[in-house]
């Protein structure tokens, strides 16, 4: 019989894994296209998506697609996300929480204060990369100085975008191993949720 610790409990639905990885995969394709066109360095990512032409065709349409999908998410998860009193002081201390020591912190529900503040930064970047995109997308009927405009924000936001992914993938996987099998099994031990979360253990309904 398995030790109660190792008892397997549902975190994600199917559902949300596969809307999650519709988001991850458009993002790579969007990121890795972006990049080719971005620098004449980076150009040689185009070969590798089957060339300049049919990236440039692909990279706004792709884009479209990770923004459609993350807004489903963006629905399903967005009262989930709204931050608490913990959440805040989590946040001001999570120094600690990267360093490994839980002393002082406050118990955490289904998600840390991170993971919120991640969920809505990523939110406000898709919509702006969504709008700064537009721009690039149909120039010709764009004002110059909105043109100028998304010239600059368009790849500060995906740099910004990219550089919180980054953040995400290492905590999903070297920092807090367990969470990347999370979201492709869909379930986690009984000792992973009291160790990362206990106060969304807690709260689960009792079989």
């Amino acid at each position: 019989m398995k030790n109660s610790s190792q008892q397997l409990i549902p975190r994600f639905n199917a559902v949300e894994r596969a809307i999650h990885w519709a988001v991850a995969i458009t993002f790579v394709y969007a990121t890795l296209s972006g990049l080719s066109l971005w620098s004449r360095k980076l150009y040689w990512i185009a070969g590798v998506l089957g060339g300049g032409v049919t990236v440039r065709a692909m990279h706004p349409l792709i884009s479209v697609l990770f923004v459609l999908a993350f807004g489903r998410l963006f629905l399903k998860w967005r009262r989930e996300m709204v931050l608490d009193a913990d959440d805040r002081t989590w946040l001001r201390y999570s120094y600690k929480y990267a360093l490994k020591d839980d002393a002082g912190l406050p118990e955490v529900g289904k998600y840390n204060g991170g993971q919120k503040m991640q969920f809505w930064a990523q939110a406000a970047l898709a919509v702006v990369l969504l709008c700064s995109g537009t721009v690039l997308w149909f120039p010709e009927y764009m004002p110059r100085t909105l043109r100028l405009a998304a010239v600059l924000i368009h790849p500060a936001a995906a740099l910004a975008a990219m550089g919180g992914i980054i953040v995400h993938v290492y905590m999903g996987t070297a920092a807090v191993p367990g969470s990347l099998k999370a979201m492709i099994r869909g379930v986690v031990t009984r000792r992973w949720a009291a160790a990362h979360h206990p106060k969304w253990l807690r709260n689960l309904p009792q079989p």
